[in-house]
């Protein structure tokens, strides 16, 4: 029996975008030195900005400034994030849609999209195949089709859980999936969720109008506005939130994320546990007049910008960008990157070289395997991230601010990020990446303060070596 959905918006639901406002703030506002200097001195104080605030760095154009706040979001990653970038990857279950976004390959009116569903085997083997690359995290992402109802998800994700090869396992499921009812909402976080991802894809409303036929479901902007609302309301409080950059002004859809952020947490006490910023890509079919397209440097402010306005969210920089891009980008904040990614449907099982377009939502840019990109970030000097512990502790939601807010996630990210390292090196790593890490890991170790707690990261980092897996602080 198809999942009927109660089309009921949450309490007190609103359109909290204001269009004419942000429209106004981004035409009045020139660059001004001063002024800016004093909002990287809030920000780096782990004070979020306003709406006013936020457009003064907008209007940063000058080379100078730029790399002031370049500078300023680099200290502020550090600061809150340390030198750690969580890994993960996405597994798309199944792209049948019935609706018809014009910028994607997945839209129903595509003729030459290879349609599929993974079978439950199906999940189990590419399952296993990310845990034997040393995945630890995945996002499971779903087209919006009635055949994927809350209880389909729900199977997926206890479906993936339940699979062990080796000595992998994936502890950290977050999906990414068309916005819900509450009680479809409350089937799937039943079953152990991480994040629940809904993209506005653009918060202008005249151009999601464009890209978004009012006949489909997709088409009604204000439902998926409330999407994370009602999840809330579902008792889920890890969300993320996200824009398609492209589909318009990319400074406009910047005060859209940090005014969905704002609302969430007036609303709510939480904030986004993650934003994500992906740039539109080529595409199945894709044959768009796109004037609104982001150049690299201002994707660059466009990171650098979320990062002070949003300082504890998470930030997530996805595979669409090319090698290049994320090498200078990820310094400005970013907190999550995928790596080793796949988007055809069954693709990880395959391990086929090249891209089938014909076969995927959008072209990825970045198709460094996991190791590459784990040795990457260490040669960067980040630590390549496969930590659960906030999650699993439940330092979710308000949790987690009052572990964030005073400092204490980096006390706790950086130690399981070594441990999850550690193991990773251990089991999957090659030998080049292993060598590398393990200069890392004893570097990091030496920044640790004497003491019990050091001690207690040393005797995990011993078990480990030993054969013994999943400690963590």
């Amino acid at each position: 029996m198809a999942y009927k959905m109660d089309k009921t918006l949450s309490k007190g639901a609103f359109d909290f975008i204001d269009a004419p406002g942000i429209a106004k703030l981004l035409s009045q506002k020139k660059e001004d030195k001063f002024l800016y200097r004093e909002i990287f001195a809030k920000s780096l104080e782990k004070n979020p900005l306003t709406l006013d605030e936020t457009a003064s760095l907008l209007a940063i154009r000058s080379e100078e400034g730029r790399q002031e706040l370049f500078q300023a979001a680099r200290d502020l990653k550090r600061i809150i994030y340390g030198n750690r970038i969580v890994l993960f990857a996405p597994l798309y279950i199944g792209n049948l849609c019935i609706n018809d976004c014009a910028y994607c390959g997945f839209k129903k009116s595509s003729k030459t999209t290879v349609r599929k569903t993974l079978t439950t085997d199906e999940i189990v083997s590419e399952v296993k195949a990310l845990e034997d690359e040393g995945q630890k995290r995945l996002i499971l992402v779903f087209g919006e089709s009635p055949l994927y109802s809350p209880d389909f998800i729900a199977n997926c994700v206890r479906t993936v859980y339940s699979v062990r090869s080796g000595n992998g396992s994936i502890r950290r499921v977050n999906i990414n999936a068309a916005p819900l009812d509450v009680a479809g909402y409350k089937t799937i976080k039943a079953e152990g969720i991480g994040t629940y991802q809904i993209f506005q894809e653009t918060y202008h409303r005249e151009s999601y109008a464009k890209y978004h036929p009012a006949n489909t479901v997709k088409g009604d902007f204000m439902w998926r506005l409330d999407g994370l609302d009602r999840a809330f309301e579902a008792g889920i409080d890890d969300l993320g939130i996200g824009a398609l950059i492209g589909l318009y002004d990319w400074r406009f859809e910047v005060m859209g994320l940090v005014s969905h952020a704002i609302h969430l947490k007036d609303k709510f006490g939480v904030g986004p546990h993650t934003i994500s910023f992906p740039r539109i890509q080529p595409a199945n079919g894709l044959e768009l007049d796109l004037p609104y397209r982001c150049s690299d440097e201002d994707f660059k402010q466009l990171v650098a910008t979320l990062r002070l306005a949003v300082p504890y969210t998470g930030m997530i920089m996805t595979a669409r960008e090319n090698p290049q891009v994320r090498n200078e980008v990820i310094h400005f904040g970013v907190s999550q990157i995928d790596a080793g990614t796949h988007l055809e449907i069954g693709g990880y099982n395959e391990k086929k070289q090249g891209q089938s377009l014909e076969r995927e939502q959008f072209q990825v840019g970045d198709t460094r395997g996991l190791d590459e990109a784990a040795r990457w970030l260490m040669e960067e000097g980040f630590i390549p991230s496969f930590c659960t512990s906030c999650y699993r502790s439940g330092r979710t939601g308000e949790h987690f601010m009052e572990f964030a807010i005073p400092g204490f996630i980096k006390k706790f990210c950086t130690p399981n990020a070594l441990l999850t390292l550690a193991e990773y090196l251990e089991d999957y790593a090659s030998e080049k990446t292993r060598e590398e890490g393990r200069i890392l890991i004893g570097k990091e170790m030496e920044q640790i303060e004497e003491g019990p707690w050091k001690e207690k990261i040393k005797e995990r980092l011993k078990k480990i070596a030993e054969g013994e897996r999943d400690l963590r602080l």
